[in-house]
């Protein structure tokens, strides 16, 4: 597999960039302002990114997102380490709603995958409709996805919340971004091996090719 220029361009803002800018602020703000710069690169990626191609993508979303309560959190009392929680802080509050949705009609894997199909072929809407009122495995494999996404980012909200609390801050900036790439793909691996048994029921062949998280 060849690494394609634009992730090892996100590689870079999000793994190396912030290291660096904490580093060369510490000195003159303090940690403060060294968690301040670090969260520099990966808003102005997301920016930059949002203002050409007219669109922001769901890591950039979260990234902004977790920034946003971050400082929030600060305003309010929270202290500096609050800027540490950045991208954990949205993938918490995505994590709970994923969760909630379990307790609603239909959970929020459902209308995920419901979009994306929508925008794949015209028909979809509908067959996905049919799937939900008549096959009773196919509602309970969006129930299990949306489960496993929600307490999957949960977990992770959690585990770096504690990372955040304990460890030094030059550490944390540099593990942090490869524990949330690690949780990413091994989500998102088992997505595509879960998938392949919802495909197995009856009417679901060339509906969810990408149509999953």
């Amino acid at each position: 597999m060849k690494l394609r220029p634009a992730f090892v361009a996100e590689l870079v803002v999000n793994l190396l960039l912030p290291w660096a800018a904490y580093r060369l602020a510490l000195p003159h703000g303090g940690e403060v302002g060294g968690l301040i710069a670090s969260a520099l690169p990966p808003t102005a990626w997301s920016i930059v990114g949002l203002a050409r191609f007219r669109r922001l993508d769901a890591l950039s979303a979260v990234v902004l997102l977790g920034i946003a309560l971050s400082l929030g959190a600060m305003a309010l009392g929270g202290g500096a380490r609050m800027l540490l929680m950045r991208e954990s802080l949205a993938s918490g509050v995505v994590g709970v709603a994923f969760l909630l949705s379990l307790f609603t009609k239909r959970p929020l894997v459902f209308y995920l995958a419901r979009a994306t199909v929508a925008r794949e072929t015209p028909e979809g809407v509908a067959r996905f409709e049919l799937l939900w009122q008549e096959r009773r495995e196919f509602a309970s494999a969006m129930r299990v996805l949306t489960l496993v996404w929600g307490a999957g980012l949960v977990g992770e909200t959690a585990l770096r919340g504690w990372m955040a609390m304990t460890w030094p801050i030059e550490r944390f900036l540099f593990v942090s971004p490869l524990l949330g790439y690690g949780l990413f793909s091994a989500l998102m691996a088992w997505t595509l091996w879960y998938r392949t048994r919802i495909r197995r029921i009856g009417g679901t062949h060339g509906l969810l090719g990408d149509a999953t998280v």
